[in-house]
């Protein structure tokens, strides 16, 4: 049976990281159609410069300004084939991309994502933040229920055949301003936040980045 690996790309830009991507989901697409048990899932770390990204089902009109202001703002734009509506990726923000055989777990997309939001969920806890979920809302919030909800990391999966790409964006130091030119994930009731945000420290992301690994290597090996 294949094995769980771990790659860092470091800071790569948003296209470049999606070409890469799916070749890589289409290798182990193909891999599973011929029933290779040696092929290897994995898991992808990495930050992109300052992008928006719209998944296929969003609505442009959540992104504020124009295509000439985000150039301005020195922004890239993307459409994309993920699930979800319009968010921002930018240095800070740590980013992964897990591509799984989710029948190699035994597990089916919605627990995926719940899988996802609970590694995420643990880190925070590490750190000392109560985070939670938000019904009918993907990702991890603060204060989901409360009067200040603000999500600390989005979640937009793409998967065939139970094969996965795309993944999670989990704020660490962010610059948080970039999120006031869209609506967030759609909505417009609701605000961002960061590790940095919350601790009032900027945070290695390095051992952000080791923590939400062991998380998910550990959750997806249960």
């Amino acid at each position: 049976m294949g094995n769980l690996i771990t790659e860092d790309w470091g800071l790569i830009d948003y296209g470049e990281a999606w070409i890469r991507q799916e070749m890589l989901f289409s290798q182990r697409l193909q891999k599973k159609t011929d029933d290779d048990s040696d092929a290897n899932d994995l898991i992808i770390f990495c930050e992109h410069p300052h992008v928006y990204t719209l998944g296929r089902s969003g609505k442009a009109s959540n992104l504020l300004v124009s295509m000439d202001q985000l150039k301005r703002f020195g922004a890239s734009f993307y459409h994309i084939d993920r699930g979800g509506d319009i968010t921002y990726h930018g240095p800070g923000q740590l980013i992964c991309y897990p591509i799984l055989d989710l029948e190699r777990y035994g597990l089916g997309l919605k627990e995926y994502v719940t899988l996802i939001e609970e590694a995420v969920i643990r880190v925070c806890a590490t750190f000392g933040i109560q985070a939670g979920r938000l019904e009918k809302a993907t990702g991890v919030w603060l204060d989901a229920h409360g009067s200040n909800a603000r999500k600390i990391c989005a979640i937009g999966i793409r998967s065939s055949r139970f094969v996965t790409m795309h993944g999670l964006a989990f704020n660490v130091n962010t610059d948080l301003r970039f999120f006031s030119y869209i609506n967030p994930c759609g909505f417009i009731d609701k605000g961002v936040t960061s590790l940095a945000q919350e601790l009032q420290y900027e945070v290695p992301i390095s051992e952000v980045k080791r923590l939400l690994n062991n998380n998910l290597l550990e959750l997806l090996k249960k």
